[in-house]
């Protein structure tokens, strides 16, 4: 598989990652088969999928032991990125970015993942208790003992920035700009897809100008653009997409357009490519430091998401991929 690098410090990865979370998290637990997830991750391992993406906050925690499984055997294969600052609570997830708790808490992900240090440690949202500084400053301090190799930050911001007619990613940049002062970020992981292109306008930029790795989650639209979901068909209570204002089926219905272009434009590339493919290659070719995370929990979708690695699209591709219709959500 092609590789990319992650920041200046060139950390080098398959173009195309594992998103883990799925196998532990947020999707419906009555699916979830720990055999299967473990398989998932060595298909993506042997295809080149070398980023292996999780973080303590999954499962709680489960979702860091199911890969540290994968890596006792496989470590020298895996670039592993996971994640510190939410603590999940009965009902509710709370911020800590207190230095001493960093520390504790990555020391927990060390013993969970099996391994002695950390690739990618990101942060995961900002506590907004304590100064984002002071934070990155005790994951740096992690970088200077040799359990973390570089440090990456999440986005922060959700879609109140569209409701209110900002920038997306206005508070990401302002925290970016912060911590780059204290230390090199070395990736952003933020959402991106085909059918949420917000990146696109001022995060993205903001990394290829500094040489800072992209990590795109979600682009796979939470499976939307994969085009095996059925309209109506509902989610599971404990599945995020019961509640996300896409996943209605009305909105579902609405946007099934956006699904049959990308249908089209894999049609020309041959019978076995997908419109799940057709999407990633998107994501993959709007920046050389682009790495797509789809997640996934099954064996047969880590091997086609590995696969759309190798798929070039047209400039006439792109062009048709960009005249898509606009998502629509409940929000709109």
């Amino acid at each position: 598989m092609e590789r990319r690098t992650i920041g200046a410090g060139a950390l080098a990865v398959g173009a195309v990652g594992l998103g883990c979370m799925p196998m532990s998290w947020a999707y419906s637990a009555s699916r979830r088969r720990g055999d299967e997830s473990l398989r998932a991750v060595h298909r993506a391992l042997d295809a080149g999928s070398t980023l292996l993406d999780t973080a303590d906050m999954y499962g709680p925690f489960t979702n860091e032991l199911l890969v540290g499984r994968v890596l006792k055997e496989r470590r020298a294969d895996a670039f592993v990125s996971t994640k510190v600052g939410l603590l999940v609570g009965e009902q509710h997830i709370v911020a800590n970015g207190r230095p001493g708790y960093v520390k504790r808490a990555c020391d927990a992900s060390l013993r969970r993942l099996q391994t002695d240090v950390i690739d990618l440690y990101q942060l995961h949202r900002a506590d907004p208790e304590v100064p984002v500084e002071e934070t990155w400053g005790a994951m740096a301090e992690l970088v200077r003992a040799g359990k973390v190799r570089a440090l990456g930050l999440c986005a922060v911001g959700a879609r109140g920035g569209r409701r209110s007619g900002g920038r997306l990613h206005d508070a990401t940049i302002l925290q970016l700009r912060r911590v780059q002062q204290v230390f090199p970020v070395s990736a952003v992981e933020a959402e991106l897809s085909v059918w949420s292109p917000d990146a696109l306008d001022a995060l993205l930029p903001w990394c290829e100008a500094r040489d800072v790795g992209f990590l795109a989650a979600m682009p796979l639209g939470n499976g939307f653009l994969t085009g095996t979901l059925t309209p109506g068909e509902g989610f599971e209570a404990d599945d995020v997409r019961a509640r996300h204002p896409r996943f209605t089926a009305e909105m579902m219905a609405a946007n099934q357009p956006i699904v049959a272009g990308l249908r089209r434009v894999a049609a020309r590339h041959g019978e076995d490519v997908t419109a799940a493919q057709v999407a990633l290659a998107w994501v993959l070719a709007q920046g050389r430091h682009v790495v797509a995370v789809p997640g996934t929990k099954r064996e047969r979708w880590a091997a086609e998401n590995a696969a759309a690695a190798t798929l070039r699209l047209t400039p006439q591709d792109l062009a048709e991929v960009a005249k898509l219709p606009r998502a629509q959500g409940s929000w709109d």
